[in-house]
C-alpha cells in the first residue's frame, strides 16, 4: 500500500487550503483513514478519521468546526479541508491507512498500518 499527500502550502491565517491523499491497492474501500501532523519539536498528533463507508467522522477538538474530511472510494483519495487555518496549524500532515477487520475510527498512530510522506503547511499571521 503506498500513499502520496498533496496539497501543502503556504496560506495567511484565516485562508484555506484542501489536502489529498491518493492511496495505492484495489481495497480502498475496506481501508480507515486518518490524518495526523507534526509540528516541529512536537509529537505527532491525532487531527481526523472517517470510516470506511464515509459515515463516520470524528476530529481533534484544536480543528473541530474548521476542518473536514472526507473520501471518494471510487478515486481512492482521503481529503482534509483546512479553513479558518491558524499559525498554530503549522504542520507536516500526513495521512494514514487503518487495515481494519472491523469498521471503527482510529485515533492512536499506533492502529495506522500505513503512512504517506507528508505536506507542510505553513500558516503565516
Amino acid at each position: 500500500v503506498q500513499l502520496q499527500a498533496f496539497g501543502g502550502g503556504l496560506v495567511q491565517a484565516g485562508g484555506s487550503l484542501r489536502l489529498s491523499c491518493t492511496v495505492s491497492g484495489r481495497t480502498f474501500s475496506s481501508y480507515g483513514m486518518g490524518w495526523f501532523r507534526q509540528a516541529p519539536e512536537k509529537e505527532r498528533e491525532f487531527v481526523a478519521a472517517i470510516s470506511r463507508s464515509g459515515g463516520s467522522t470524528d476530529y481533534a477538538d484544536s480543528v473541530k468546526g474548521r476542518f473536514t474530511i472526507s473520501r471518494d472510494n471510487a478515486k481512492s483519495t482521503v481529503y482534509l479541508q483546512m479553513n479558518s487555518l491558524k499559525p498554530e496549524d503549522t504542520a507536516v500532515y500526513y495521512c494514514a491507512v487503518d487495515v481494519q477487520v472491523y469498521s471503527r475510527l482510529s485515533y492512536y498512530s499506533s492502529e495506522y498500518d500505513y503512512w504517506g510522506q507528508g505536506t507542510q503547511v505553513t500558516v503565516s499571521s
